[in-house]
C-alpha cells in the first residue's frame, strides 16, 4: 500500500491545482470583492476641475442616488467609456460625478471639451491619494451609492450599454425602492 502513497499523493495535489485554476477560468476580472460595499462614502475634499475655487466633498453623494466614475485623460479605456457616460447622463436617471484621477487638469478640461461633460461635478484627484483611499486599482472604475452616500456597488473597467441595462439600471431601481 505504501508504495502507491508516492504516486498518490502528488497525483491528488496536482488534481487541486488543476481545479483551483480552472475555477480561476469562470470568474469575472470586472468583479472585484471591495471592503467598501455597504459603507459610508470615503471622506475627502477636493477641488472642482473646472472651478478650483469651489471644492467637492462625499456630502455630494447624500440625498440622491447617484455614480461616482474614475478617470483621467491619460486613460484609454476612459475615453473608450466616456460616450456611454454620455449617452446615460442625457437619460437624466442619476448624476454621475467624476473623479479625475492622477490627471493634468489642462488635459482632461481639453478632453471634456471635446467629447463632452457627463459629470454633475468633477473632483480634481491630482496625487490620487483619494481614489486611494476608495480602494480604487485603476481607471475606469464606478461607483453606485444610495441616498444615504453609501457605497452599495463598484464596477471595474468601462462601462457598457450592456452593463448599464442589464446591471446597474436593475440596482438603480432596487436603491430607488427602498425607504430613505
Amino acid at each position: 500500500m505504501w508504495p502507491y502513497l508516492k504516486f498518490a499523493l502528488p497525483a491528488l495535489v496536482l488534481i487541486a491545482l488543476i481545479a483551483l485554476f480552472a475555477r480561476g477560468l469562470f470568474l469575472n476580472p470586472t468583479e472585484v470583492p471591495s471592503p467598501f460595499i455597504g459603507k459610508p462614502a470615503p471622506a475627502f475634499t477636493l477641488p472642482e476641475l473646472r472651478d478650483s475655487k469651489q471644492s467637492i466633498s462625499q456630502t455630494e453623494f447624500r440625498g440622491k442616488i447617484s455614480l461616482l466614475n474614475v478617470w483621467g485623460s491619460w486613460c484609454v479605456a476612459c475615453r473608450d467609456e466616456h460616450p456611454v457616460l454620455m449617452q446615460f447622463a442625457a437619460a437624466h436617471v442619476i448624476p454621475i460625478y467624476g473623479l479625475d484621477y492622477k490627471d493634468d487638469a489642462p488635459s482632461a478640461l481639453s478632453m471634456l471639451q471635446k467629447q463632452g461633460d457627463p459629470y454633475a461635478a468633477i473632483a480634481y484627484d491630482a496625487s490620487g491619494d483619494t481614489a486611494i483611499n476608495w480602494g480604487v486599482y485603476g481607471a475606469p472604475e464606478t461607483f453606485l451609492l444610495d441616498k444615504q452616500g453609501v457605497i452599495r456597488h463598484k464596477y471595474i473597467g468601462p462601462l457598457t450599454p450592456a452593463i448599464i441595462r442589464d446591471d446597474l439600471m436593475p440596482r438603480i431601481q432596487a436603491l430607488e425602492g427602498e425607504r430613505p
